[in-house]
């Protein structure tokens, strides 16, 4: 995109992978999933650093809505930039519902013994219903 596309919009918004640069894009709203509910961000914003949730990515821009599933991570705001810093991120239109579907009933009929293995499959469990919420959405 170039840059002038984003001197159009008030905000930028930038998702980041390990593996790639997902989205590099001009917004006029941007909402984030944390860990404890939802972060709106418009022109303006204050600075601010936020732990990511497992959830949905929404960014609004002249009428249109991009959707992404977020998987956890880390986001800040400076300068009226959104940077998502995740593992995961995926277009909600492209989230696999039934291998989402599967792998929660799996994860919730594991047995877990000890806090560790307790920790990880809520985490799992976590994931996959923030997956489910994502996809299953219908604006």
């Amino acid at each position: 995109m170039s840059e002038s596309s984003f001197n159009m919009s008030p905000l930028e918004c930038v998702v980041v992978t390990p593996e790639r640069t997902v989205l590099e894009t001009g917004a006029d709203f941007v909402v984030v999933p944390l860990g404890d509910g939802e972060l709106g961000v418009a022109a303006g914003h204050s600075p601010m650093i936020g732990r990511l949730g497992y959830g949905e990515l929404r960014i609004r821009n002249a009428g249109k809505l991009e959707r992404y599933y977020i998987d956890g991570g880390f986001v800040q705001v400076a300068h009226d930039v959104v940077s998502v810093l995740t593992s995961r991120a995926v277009p909600a239109d492209q989230v696999d519902v039934a291998t989402a579907e599967e792998q929660l009933r799996t994860a919730l009929g594991r047995t877990a013994s000890g806090e560790e293995q307790l920790a990880i499959r809520d985490r799992q469990v976590a994931q996959l219903r923030g997956q489910l919420r994502v996809a299953n959405r219908h604006d």
